[in-house]
């Protein structure tokens, strides 16, 4: 059976306005269901995959979450290349790169004037090194996005659980970040805590407003939003029904959220909030030398349930301790890479006949004709009449062909609308 892609591009509409006749040509595009997307997050959505690098003192100790006791010293990458972290993404179809600028241990990637738990500290490019500086310029020149995770949980700063002091310190970390490197595509805020640790009271809203002043462009992800939501889970795996729609309200950044609300959203939420799905290509989620990765076929199946599901596929591949990716990740990388080619590279349906129940403005409108259907641009669509309750696409092959993989897509700058779909041979 052919492994290549039936691309279909629809729009099925769910509100009703004044009538039109059959035969006019109507120029003006369905009206859109709130809630929307920013611009911000509708770039953040059209991008479907970005690149996780865990990367820190965990991956000289072997560890995943440090305690913050460790020596800055381990933290000594003897061949650091950011470029080559870089080339990896952008060779492998990521848009995006996101560090951990600072993880869970307190250790800095930068040199923040806020602690001295930092690579100022390491004997990396002796004390001199910038990492966080390194990968900015590197996803500049290579015209990828850059993205930024800022541990709020800090198992080092002794004023961590002393709510005013803590939340300046974060404040004023999230300020270096936010000014020094240029744009922001995307800050990650992780929920994690462990049990037992000291109470702490985060300023979200306060952060939040910090960072929209600084990077207006940025998306904020967390279990809540505002802009991303956490899929609830690690595996990278998204609710069969994956709705944009979702509640702020209901969710809490760290707190026992409901799993299947995060996995599946709420046809019925107020706010504009996709999921994205994390997962990472080895075992644990910084290098160790003992991991080995997933083969490129899992990858690809992990991508039908994220991406293929409407949300964004967030794939850690961590640098390991001589600071690149391993050959063996990038080789998983490839094959995964080649399998998306050779799957989505040709459209089977690009010359077929495509007649629909009916066109809005009548069948002559260019506009919203059923063959809009074959473009992968989203602001090219077919749209039915309204006040209908059923629509129904019709594709002639013209010959005989084999597919096991149906995309289909709609135009999500105008709302999430379509509930259900069925496909008949």
């Amino acid at each position: 059976m052919s492994k290549i892609t039936l691309l279909i591009l629809l729009c099925l509409l769910s509100v009703s306005s004044s009538s039109s006749s059959s035969n006019a040509v109507v120029r003006t595009p369905p009206l859109p269901i709130l809630p929307l997307p920013s611009a911000s997050q509708l770039q953040w959505q059209l991008g479907h995959m970005a690149l996780f690098l865990h990367f820190g003192p965990n991956t000289f100790t072997d560890s995943e979450w440090g305690e913050g006791h460790a020596d800055p010293h381990v933290f000594n990458p003897s061949n650091l290349d950011a470029t080559q972290w870089v080339r990896v993404a952008k060779d492998s179809g990521f848009s995006r790169v996101i560090l951990t600028a600072k993880h869970h241990d307190g250790f800095c990637l930068w040199p923040s004037e806020f602690t001295e738990y930092s690579v100022r500290s390491s004997l990396w490019r002796n004390g001199s090194g910038d990492v966080v500086a390194e990968l900015a310029k590197a996803a500049r020149d290579a015209g990828i996005g850059l993205g930024l995770y800022l541990s709020p949980w800090d198992r080092h700063e002794v004023c961590y659980g002393k709510t005013l002091e803590y939340n300046e310190l974060y404040m004023g970390q999230m300020s270096e970040l936010l000014t020094r490197y240029g744009e922001i595509k995307e800050v990650w805020l992780d929920g994690a805590k462990g049990e037992g640790e000291k109470d702490m009271k985060y300023f979200f809203d306060t952060w939040f407003s910090l960072i929209h002043q600084l990077q207006p462009g940025a998306v904020i992800f967390s279990d809540a939003g505002p802009d991303t939501r956490w899929i609830g889970d690690e595996a990278g795996v998204a609710g069969s029904t994956c709705w944009s729609l979702f509640n702020r309200s209901a969710a809490k950044i760290g707190g026992d959220n409901d799993p299947q609300y995060s996995s599946e959203g709420d046809p019925l939420g107020h706010d504009w909030v996709p999921a994205e799905c994390d997962v990472s290509v080895r075992p644990g989620w910084f290098w160790h030398a003992s991991e080995v990765p997933k083969s490129g076929r899992t990858l690809l199946d992990i991508y039908y349930k994220s991406v293929g599901r409407n949300c964004l596929l967030l794939l850690n591949v961590p640098p390991n301790s001589s600071g690149l990716i391993s050959t063996e990740d990038i080789q998983v990388l490839q094959e995964f890479s080649e399998l998306r080619r050779s799957i989505f590279s040709y459209n089977l349906a690009i010359n077929a006949l495509v007649n629909a129940s009916s066109t809005r403005g009548g069948i002559n409108n260019s506009h919203f004709e059923p063959r809009n259907i074959l473009q992968e641009d989203i602001y090219t669509y077919w749209a039915p009449e309204e006040n209908q309750t059923d629509w129904a696409l019709y594709l002639n092959l013209q010959d005989l062909v084999s597919f096991n993989v149906l995309q289909v897509q709609e135009p999500i700058h105008m709302g999430q609308r379509v509930i259900e779909f069925h496909l008949d041979i």
